[in-house]
């Protein structure tokens, strides 16, 4: 019966997929399946040959690989390793390498002999390719094979490089890649026309005749291409899906790849499943959007025509559901972030009381808080909170230089205006036109360069903050030391961050917290931001009465919004809120027109923002709800 229900719960899966709490739990995983391999090799007195993969997703890996390398004595003395990729042209010793990320990550820490480690080249002429590549393809034949071939996921559903076009009997070779790639990998090089427009990889039938493939995915950015490659049809415009013809691949998933994979995202339809209040507003929020029918229009023949019969007979009739879900929407609905004083609140988002709240609206970079709920900002100030911003990094990566030497020729000339010595602003002008001039891709700034940087997006956020109401007392600029101190270590202790922001917390006494909530990239300064606020308040709701009535709102940024059935809390604005909100964005000048990290989105930031909420309202309205102009939506964190 077990294995039964299995094959139900997995059968739009076209390949085996394992899913695992977290990409940590999962790696491990990877790494002793690795490990295993080469200690039954040694033990055979036998090679093992690895096919290794670059980028973020195999760090954890070889982190793992490490550390049973250093404390559990696994030697790397039999093995070969064969890497998918290389950029082209690509020197060995630039930063972007994958010779200077493999020797970073793994191969400086383990005992594999130097030779044994094969990387493809990406100094060889042009002309040379196709040989050198023909000769990559004999060595691995020649050494057996590849024993494990491990694998990450493009989101244009590369594997290696090998980009939609791909053949499923391709070897290796030179390649151009997909603009996507190349915007995906511009943050590393400093802008997309810095990234080499070819790379040399594996082919898809050289990954195919590895004895063992792992394709790794983390993260819910990774979610649609993996629902593509694990349930899509087999297709050369996703070439993962071709690893469906494979009998020995699996793949490995956290819960964020794999959650919209039909057993976590529509589970009714893949299974019998047990119907919990959030997963009943899911699934009606689904059927509704699916039919174009607002919720009070859905049927009992709606429900069994769609795989939710179960929940019509269990917990129906359809009516009393639609009514019961209808009124939860509702009520997230409010005009009143801060909640509304002298009403009965047990139906609203907030608390009626007190009626003035302390608010702190922490905002990871120094634009986080207008572009994602500027008019839930404003609509808190207008109504008479104490509202705190508190700016948690300068943001001064996402400065272009020539803002900044416009801004020193600003500081020279009012300081001469005013009659005072310009000599170290000259001179500080000269040396960075010379420092610019000679800059490097990705290169870090000087101190005084990141200063200057870092008070350009300062004095935007005061007017943004003050445009919006705020007295300049209520104004913060936190400069957490970690998103310094991260551009020259990975290993970077954040107690002084939690410790600042406890003490800001101490001094303002919150009963609300607003945080960013954007969790698609674990390794992004949203999350390492949202995780000091969290710690923070942990802290503190441990020791102090106060904080234990504090309650902690996430938000999100321009780019993704929170599904339907997760939202708690849906601030409607009008077409001059809206207008307000995007004055308050326009105050970022330095982060208009195009942003130095854009990321695939060519939409500028407000016009993003607009698109977001507005999309939100209109999923209210589909459902048989008000039509507003546009919602900014939040969610309430569930403390243990």
């Amino acid at each position: 019966m077990a294995r039964l229900n299995l094959l139900e719960e997995t059968r739009f899966e076209k390949v085996p997929v394992k899913v695992y709490p977290n990409q940590n739990v999962a790696s491990i995983q990877v790494a002793n399946r690795i490990a295993s391999i080469i200690k039954e090799k040694q033990a055979k007195g036998e090679t093992a040959v690895l096919g290794l993969a670059t980028g973020a997703t195999p760090i954890k890996v070889y982190q793992e690989l490490v550390r049973l390398h250093k404390e559990e004595g696994l030697s790397f003395k039999n093995v070969v390793t064969f890497n998918l990729d290389e950029y082209y042209p690509m020197q060995p010793t630039a930063a972007q390498s994958y010779v200077t990320f493999m020797n970073k990550n793994l191969f400086d820490y383990v005992d594999i002999p130097r030779e044994n480690i094969n990387i493809p080249d990406g100094t060889i002429s042009e002309d040379q390719v196709q040989a050198y590549c023909e000769a990559y393809e004999q060595k691995i034949t020649d050494l057996g094979g590849l024993d494990i071939q491990i694998l990450g996921i493009g989101r244009t559903g590369h594997i290696g490089f090998n980009e939609p076009g791909s053949a499923p009997n391709s070897g290796t070779r030179l390649v151009t890649l997909d603009d996507l790639t190349r915007r995906d990998a511009s943050h590393d090089f400093g802008g997309k026309e810095n990234v080499p427009t070819k790379a040399i990889t594996m082919g898809v039938g050289t990954i195919f005749k590895a004895r063992e493939i792992i394709l790794m995915a983390w993260n819910e950015k990774k979610a649609e291409i993996v629902k593509k490659a694990v349930e899509g049809e087999i297709s050369s415009d996703i070439p993962a899906t071709y690893l469906q013809l494979s009998d020995n691949v699996e793949f490995i998933l956290d819960e964020g790849a794999a959650c919209l994979l039909t057993r976590f995202d529509t589970p009714w339809l893949a299974h019998d499943v047990v119907w919990t209040d959030t997963l009943i507003k899911k699934a009606v929020v689904w059927l509704s959007l699916k039919l174009n029918k607002a919720i009070l229009k859905l049927t009992d023949d709606d429900y069994n025509n769609n795989g939710m019969s179960s929940l019509s007979t269990t917990k129906g009739p359809a009516y009393n559901i639609n009514i019961r879900i209808f009124n939860e929407l509702q009520r997230t609905i409010t005009g009143w972030p801060g909640g509304k004083p002298g009403v009965d609140d047990s139906n609203r988002p907030e608390r009626a009381e007190p009626a003035r709240k302390n608010a702190i609206l922490f905002s990871p970079h120094p634009d986080d808080d207008v572009i994602s709920m500027g008019g839930t900002f404003i609509r808190l100030a207008d109504q008479g909170h104490n509202v705190h911003v508190a700016y948690q990094t300068s943001g001064n990566n996402a400065v272009w230089d020539d803002d900044a030497r416009r801004f020193l020729e600003f500081a020279t000339d009012i300081t001469r205006e005013l009659g005072d010595d310009a000599s170290k602003l000259d001179q500080l002008y000269k040396e960075s036109n010379t420092y610019f001039a000679k800059k490097q891709p990705k290169e870090i700034d000087p101190e005084i360069i990141r200063k200057v940087k870092a008070y350009i997006r300062k004095g935007e956020a005061i007017a943004g903050s003050r445009f919006v109401g705020l007295p300049d007392e209520n104004i913060h600029f936190q400069d957490l030391p970690f998103y310094d101190r991260q551009k020259f270590s990975k290993d970077v202790s954040f107690e002084e961050d939690i410790q600042q922001t406890m003490e800001l917390m101490r001094q303002v006494k919150p009963h609300q917290v607003f945080a960013a909530g954007d969790f698609h990239d674990p390794h992004g300064t949203h999350k390492v931001c949202f995780d000091i606020i969290l710690e923070a308040l942990t802290r503190l709701r441990a020791t102090e009465e106060w904080a234990k009535d504090c309650w902690l709102w996430l938000y999100r940024g321009a780019w993704y919004e929170f599904p339907i059935h997760e939202i708690e809390m849906a601030v409607p604005l009008s077409p001059q809120e809206v207008k307000r909100k995007r004055l308050a964005i326009f105050k970022h000048q330095s982060q208009k027109d195009l942003p130095v990290f854009p990321g695939d989105d060519p939409r500028e930031f407000w016009v993003r923002a607009e698109d977001r909420t507005t999309y939100t309202a209109g999923l209210y309205r589909k459902l048989g709800l008000a039509d507003y102009e546009a919602i900014e939506a939040f969610v309430k964190w569930k403390f243990n």
